[in-house]
Formats: C-alpha cells, structure tokens, sequence
C-alpha cells in the first residue's frame, strides 16, 4: 500500500516537472515571438506642393483732409466714384466691390490747437476687393498710379490695409497629398529594412499632420506652398 502511494507521488512530481517544462518552454517561445513582433520603425513623409492662390482680397484706402465737412464728403464720394469706375474699367465687376462708410477724423476735437491745424477734418474711405480673377487683379494693381494723377491719393499697403492671397481648394488636393506622403515613408521604411536585413510588416500607428498653408515666398503672396507630414509607425520582422 505504501509502495502504491510512493510510486503515484513520484509520476504526479514527473508530470508536473514535464508539465512545467512544456509551460515554460511556451512562455519563452512566445515572449521571444512577441519581442520580435514589437520590432517597429517609425518614418516620415512629406507631400509639399506650389498651388496659385483662387481669392484676392483688396483693401484700397485713400485719404481726404479738409475744413468744410460738408465739402469733405462730396469729394470723397467723388473719388470713391472714381475708383470705382477704375476697378471697372480694369475688369473689376461691381459685385466685387464692397465700399465701406468713410471715417471722419476732428483734430479739434482731439485736442489739437486750431492754429497748429492746416486742415480740420480728414476722411479715410475704403473700397475691398473680393475676387476669383487673381490675374485681373494683380493688373489693376499695378496701374494705381492713375489714380495718383486724378488727385486721389491711395495709401500705403499697410499692414491694416494688406492684401490677401487665399487658397480655398484644400479639400480638392487633400487625398492625393496624403497618398503621396504615406508612399514616401513606405519608401522611407522599406529602405531602412532592407538595410538592416529585416522585412517591413503592417502599420502599428499612423498620424497625419495638419495641413499648413503659406506663400511661396515675400514677393510671391499670390502663390501657396501646402505641406502636410505623415508620421507612420512599421513592424519589422526578419
């Protein structure tokens, strides 16, 4: 009967030693296949393209100064009528134009000595140009100084009175930019397996940057750079 006992407690200590053996056989096999399963390369890649601009939106601002106000605003919508017909004739549509009321300015009323003061009131009228026709509108431009000789005196491009150059179509060229960036990095990642002897696998992770839009350079607003960054994540095998 004793015997018995031995001899069941000695097969029930081999089939766990076996037993322990197999698991931890296992555990370690498949702790190796997960350590190489977490092998990853992470890449970058870039789509950046030049798009002309499809909005312009021009301030034009001149001044008028004066002593008389009634005699001020007559001349100044004189002048706005001027530009107006300017813009017109240059291929400017009407329904482009959005004049705004002009602002008057009393020195007097600021607190300057009315003898330091030359002239009273000064007007400051605005006409803004909202249009697809960049190229009619860059011509129109650069004839302002027509308007110089009609007594009209247009003021600086300031930074409250800069043009705009907007880019509205992103979401037409979205897709094709974020294909051609993921492609990049897939080329990016497969040189970089290669050269490590490994194979590229799935993606764990990918983000895609934000879209930035900006011009070319200073002297080119009416031309946009779009630019957007993938950021993917490979697995490597061997």
């Amino acid at each position: 009967m004793q015997q018995n006992h031995v001899k069941s407690a000695l097969i029930l200590g081999v089939c766990l030693l076996l037993g322990l053996a197999a698991l931890g056989y296992l555990l370690g096999t498949s702790a190796l296949k997960f350590k190489a399963y977490e092998r990853t390369v992470t890449v970058k890649g870039l789509s950046e393209r030049e798009y002309p601009a499809d909005i312009v939106i021009w301030p034009i601002s001149f001044v008028e100064a004066g002593n008389d106000l009634t005699e001020l605003y007559l001349v100044t919508e004189r002048h706005t009528q001027t530009l107006i017909a300017f813009l017109e004739a240059n291929g400017i549509e009407r329904q482009e134009l959005t004049v705004s009321a002009p602002g008057i300015s009393d020195k007097l009323a600021q607190g300057y000595e009315k003898a330091r003061i030359e002239f009273r009131y000064m007007a400051t009228q605005t006409v803004t140009v909202y249009s697809s026709k960049i190229d009619t509108v860059r011509a129109a431009m650069n004839k302002m100084g027509d308007l110089g000789k009609q007594g009209i005196a247009i003021a600086d491009n300031t930074y409250e009175h800069a043009t705009e150059y907007l880019f509205t179509r992103l979401n037409e060229v979205k897709p094709s930019m974020i294909e051609e960036a993921t492609t990049q990095a897939r080329e990016v990642a497969e040189k970089f397996a290669k050269d490590s002897k490994s194979r590229l696998g799935k993606i764990k992770r990918a983000s895609q940057g934000q879209f930035s839009i900006g011009d070319r350079d200073r002297n080119n607003p009416h031309i946009k750079k779009v630019r957007v960054v993938s950021t993917i994540e490979y697995y490597l095998s061997d």
